[in-house]
């Protein structure tokens, strides 16, 4: 089977067309996002990388749907980002989506645990089953022993832990991670990158980190360079510690772009 057919296989889970940010400042045009197309698929984890007002961050807040594009198509998980109204980009949020924080957005005055079962307080889930879940997920990271410790209590790289745990805990499709390491030591931010590389292949899940290093950028499966609103190049890289199955998980799950195609003409 050669690599054409895998790459067949591969589902597309970002899609982003002829994507513009143009802000207007007194008499001038700021290009912001300038013709950006790329795709990012199931499964990987891909860094989107470039110095400061490359566009990287607004790039990440289009595909958030947490800004609106000046033109062009944000397509995520099937669904057509840049035609949904706040309600509904609030919505699929919740449903889809996770966020890693370089400041972490711990609650001082929650444990661990507490921390990561908040979202799902607000998905209406049982106390049981939300405390269930966080411990899940917090043994995934490595926090087994500090369940009950207070978020003011943990080291950065913790709570940097608890962040990833509870960016999981919704099991979302996608995962947002805005310089996740930006206030950790190199020792701590080569942890936290393995670990969040190990989790995503796991899961077979997509994770999205905007980062201004390029070398944190080579931990990722593929760097999308941004230089002045543009998508320069696209560098992939092979790990060492990835595993052949990859292949079987892409095939293991499939969106069905043909009915999602279907379902965007009605959004």
């Amino acid at each position: 089977m050669g690599e054409q057919q895998v790459e067949r296989q591969r589902v597309p889970m970002i899609r982003v067309k002829n994507l513009y940010k143009i802000y207007e400042v007194g008499t001038n045009k700021v290009y912001a996002l300038n013709g950006v197309d790329f795709t990012m698929y199931k499964g990987e984890f891909c860094a989107i990388v470039g110095p400061s007002g490359s566009g990287k961050s607004t790039l990440l807040n289009m595909l958030a749907g947490l800004e609106k594009p000046t033109k062009g198509e944000i397509i995520v998980a099937g669904k057509h980002m840049e035609r949904m109204n706040e309600n509904e980009l609030v919505a699929f949020r919740r449903e889809n989506v996770g966020f890693i924080f370089q400041s972490y957005n711990l609650l001082k005055t929650l444990n661990a645990v507490e921390n990561v079962a908040l979202p799902l307080s607000f998905r209406g889930v049982s106390k049981k089953i939300r405390n269930e879940k966080a411990q899940k997920y917090l043994k995934l990271v490595g926090l087994e022993k500090q369940m009950k410790h207070m978020a003011n209590a943990m080291s950065g790289g913790q709570q940097q832990r608890v962040g990833i745990a509870r960016a999981l805990v919704v099991n979302p499709k996608i995962i947002f991670a805005d310089e996740p390491t930006g206030n950790l030591d190199s020792k701590t931010t080569m942890e936290i990158l393995k670990l969040m590389r190990r989790i995503v292949r796991e899961q077979n899940q997509t994770l999205v980190m905007v980062t201004h290093d390029n070398h944190l950028a080579t931990f990722a499966d593929r760097q999308f360079h941004i230089v002045d609103g543009k998508i320069l190049k696209i560098e992939e890289q092979h790990h060492p510690d990835q595993e052949e199955d990859q292949d079987k998980e892409i095939q293991k799950e499939e969106i069905n772009w043909g009915e999602a195609g279907e379902d965007e003409k009605h959004i």
